[in-house]
């Protein structure tokens, strides 16, 4: 098979998919438009599509926006040309889809796993911004792919296509995973919960960028702290600051000892551990002793063992914390991923296929730099208990601006090698296990 002529004859096909996306971004479980569009061409390449609640755990996930939203997102994404059949399946914050690929014929379960959803972010509308000079940029208030998760969709989508024209020269079973709110880490945890990978002997997540140059290849990447995600809610009683201060209980003052608290947590011997508050909200007026306040925060460790330490450490803080003033706390979790690393023996065929490559001139085996927190993580913990293997990959490509910011963006060259790899990486691992 010509794996570069393949390739090329999708170039057209991958800009186009990554800049729709890329212009009606989604955020985390309201990828209900993306989510539609992904499951309709699957379908349409003939691929076994399953979504929804097939394919996530509903109890699972975390960090879920309120009902409201999602009801008003769902009219919105069919107004603005999601699949009308498909998003009746991925409404209600279900926005999961998964499809496959039988070959009929023996051989291994691999999955591909890339992610949907767009950031919190406002866009920049500038002359300096090849989204908005050529037309694609965000057409939703503080919605933004800053991530790189237009293109990962995108090559997704290619890759299914070339899985596809090659069916007959392929063995196995191949799993194309779609998943939402991966920010935050919330999404993963919801499908790896609903079995989707438990029959999966090579399991492969991809991302764009962070760091890697263009033209590199990262074919294990084990930098992933543990984390988990916290929204923290003390209530107290309002009273008159001036008139009956001793009447109140005071939220803020919880709030604010709680987070000399958390950053006096003692680091731990045995790796890296973080702890960040982000947000800390709280009081209605000047001379009113605040009856709310919220911390929004998140602790990471080197190790899920780490992790854990740290969290529990900040829960006994909170708790403290309000009891020192005598007011309540409400502590959930709303995002949460585990470290992982990559199976070295998967890693190996990966770099192999990979240097094969026309569109790379350099492949690193293992790179163990911290490169923040991923829940992908939870997928290759679950695949790796079942016996199977697991990496996680990056395909670098020049950046205008860093991830997470709002002039972030990449050369579209990078779809094309994404696609080229992963798809290499499936025919090497049909032939690994004949």
């Amino acid at each position: 098979m010509e794996i570069e002529k393949a390739v090329e004859a999708m170039r057209k096909p991958l800009q186009l998919w990554r800049r729709d996306f890329h212009q009606y971004a989604e955020a985390g479980f309201m990828e209900m438009r993306t989510a539609s569009i992904v499951a309709s061409t699957l379908e349409a390449l003939g691929y076994t599509v399953f979504a929804g609640e097939e394919v996530m755990k509903k109890e699972a996930r975390m960090g879920v926006p309120d009902q409201s939203v999602l009801e008003a997102h769902e009219r919105w994404a069919l107004e603005n040309g999601a699949d009308a059949k498909w998003l009746s399946k991925v409404t209600d914050g279900m926005t999961g889809v998964v499809g496959m690929l039988d070959t009929g014929k023996s051989g291994p379960v691999v999955a591909f796993r890339v992610d949907m959803d767009a950031l919190e972010i406002q866009e920049a509308m500038t002359d300096d911004h090849i989204p908005f000079t050529e037309g694609f940029s965000s057409v939703v208030a503080n919605r933004m792919h800053a991530c790189g998760h237009d293109g990962h969709t995108a090559i997704g989508l290619g890759l299914a296509s070339l899985l596809m024209q090659n069916k007959d020269a392929l063995n196995g079973v191949f799993k194309l995973i779609f998943q939402p709110a991966e920010e935050g880490t919330r999404g993963a945890k919801s499908m790896t919960e609903a079995g989707i990978v438990d029959d999966v002997d090579y399991f492969i997540a991809t991302h764009l960028g962070t760091g890697v140059k263009a033209r590199e290849f990262v074919a294990g990447n084990a930098g992933f702290l543990a984390t988990t995600k916290m929204d923290v809610m003390f209530t107290g009683k309002a009273a008159h600051a001036g008139a009956e201060p001793n009447e109140g209980k005071n939220a803020l003052m919880a709030a604010s000892s709680a987070v000399l608290g958390l950053y006096g947590i003692p680091r731990h011997a045995d790796g890296a551990s973080r702890i960040n508050v982000g947000v800390l909200e709280a009081g209605t007026g000047r001379n009113v002793i605040p009856s709310g306040a919220l911390l929004k925060i998140e602790t990471r460790g080197e190790t899920s063992a780490i992790n854990q330490y740290v969290r529990e450490q900040a829960v006994a803080v909170l708790k403290g914390a309000a009891a020192m003033y005598q007011t309540e706390v409400d502590i959930r979790v709303v995002g949460e991923a585990l470290s992982s690393e990559p199976s070295r023996e998967l890693v190996d065929i990966v770099a192999k296929a990979a240097a094969q490559s026309p569109y790379l001139d350099h492949v690193v085996n293992y790179d163990d730099q911290s490169a923040g927190s991923e829940d992908a993580t939870y997928f290759m913990e679950r695949v790796k208990e079942k016996g199977g293997l697991a990496t996680y990959v990056i395909v670098g490509t020049t950046l205008a601006a860093g991830h997470h910011n709002e002039k972030f963006d990449y050369e579209e060259d990078v779809l094309p090698t994404g696609v080229d790899v992963l798809f290499r990486t499936a025919v090497a691992l049909v032939r690994e296990s004949k």
